[in-house]
């Protein structure tokens, strides 16, 4: 496929899409940053800014914010969707009529959709055209909106079954700052991305709980591995666990100040309700509604996940906190080295 021309369309207005709209401007290109709320969209206008989700972080003049989809999409034979996973679906059908049909879809959206328990792909394979479906791909890593942004040095991957769509985007979105890999395990890197934010939730309560740099890590050890096992057993490479949609990603969320989802519990740690903790923040955290997706794919796979369990009793039923990590603590002993230690089994291997 040749390289496309003209204008490159984020959809949506968040901290990350307003991140990547920066971005496109930085690889050379033009974009066009899809706005839902008007007053966000007068606001965004009138200052060269996001004051919502990115302020003080100045927008180029080669990002035209707009209030319609139809606009955002005109001519744009790269779409990237940066919507909140639980609007992807409706987002999609109302787009899938403006696209052009020759449209190259970039999934930005880190997470799984509660209902149908799809990964964004899948959503997107459900909504868009056959024609259009084929050519999506999955954008992910470990990326702070805000860094990315800044011009701060990133790396992240893009995902495609077609390894030649993959380079060309790579050559259209990376630069200097933010470099982009490439791969084939859609699933892999899709799972890896909306997984980590589930144990970025575990890593803030045992952090606001102040169990220790000791716990952390292991929980992010053994939180790796409870990924890994649901992954390959939903079709995933093991190795791709390893990599930055994997364990680059999962290290960012579980440990820098900027994590949403950690933020979210350490609230829960503090005392804080997660209704409370959402009536004071524009942001979403993506590992809410993603735990207890995540519960049922183990569930249907036959995958024991005890710590996605622990953290949806947390945000559904109320545990405490301090019981869910207590039952964690409490499970029986047993060797590392099992039989299904995914992470060390040789590619190819059953």
């Amino acid at each position: 496929m040749t390289d496309p021309r003209g204008p490159i369309a984020v959809i949506g207005a968040g901290a990350w899409g307003t991140a990547l709209a920066i971005q496109v401007t930085r690889a050379g290109g033009t974009a066009r940053l899809w706005v839902f709320e008007p007053e966000l969209l007068d606001l965004v206008r009138h200052r060269g800014e996001n004051p919502w989700y990115l302020p003080g972080i100045h927008l180029p003049s080669a990002v035209q914010a707009v209030g319609s989809l139809a606009e955002a999409v005109k001519d744009a034979d790269v779409v990237i969707l940066a919507v909140p996973s639980h609007v992807l679906r409706g987002v999609a059908r109302d787009l899938a009529p403006h696209l052009s049909q020759d449209a190259v879809v970039v999934s930005a959206a880190k997470g799984l959709e509660e209902q149908g328990l799809l990964r964004m792909t899948e959503v997107l394979a459900n909504t868009l055209p056959s024609a259009i479906a084929v050519r999506t791909v999955a954008l992910s890593g470990p990326t702070f909106a805000l860094e990315v942004a800044q011009s701060r040095p990133t790396a992240a991957v893009l995902a495609s079954p077609d390894a030649g769509l993959a380079r060309m985007l790579q050559r259209l979105l990376a630069s200097p700052t933010f470099r982009l890999y490439t791969q084939t395990d859609v699933v892999g890197v899709e799972l890896g991305g909306a997984l980590k934010n589930v144990l970025a939730i575990a890593a803030g309560i045992a952090d606001g709980l102040e169990l220790g740099a000791n716990a952390r890590a292991a929980l992010l050890t053994r939180g790796l591995a409870e990924m890994a096992r649901l992954g390959v057993a939903l079709g995933a490479r093991a190795r791709t666990f390893a990599g930055l949609a994997g364990l680059g990603d999962l290290v960012l969320t579980c440990t820098g100040g900027l994590s949403r989802n950690r933020r979210l519990g350490l609230a829960l740690a503090g005392g804080q309700t997660l209704e409370q903790w959402q009536a004071g923040t524009r942001s979403i955290a993506e590992g809410v509604r993603t735990s207890r997706a995540a519960v049922q794919l183990a569930q249907r796979a036959g995958v024991v996940t005890p710590i996605f369990e622990e953290v949806a009793t947390v945000l559904f039923d109320g545990k405490p906190p301090r019981a869910a990590l207590g039952a964690l603590l409490a499970r029986e002993a047993r060797p590392e080295e099992e039989p299904d230690d995914l992470l060390t089994r040789p590619a190819g291997s059953s």
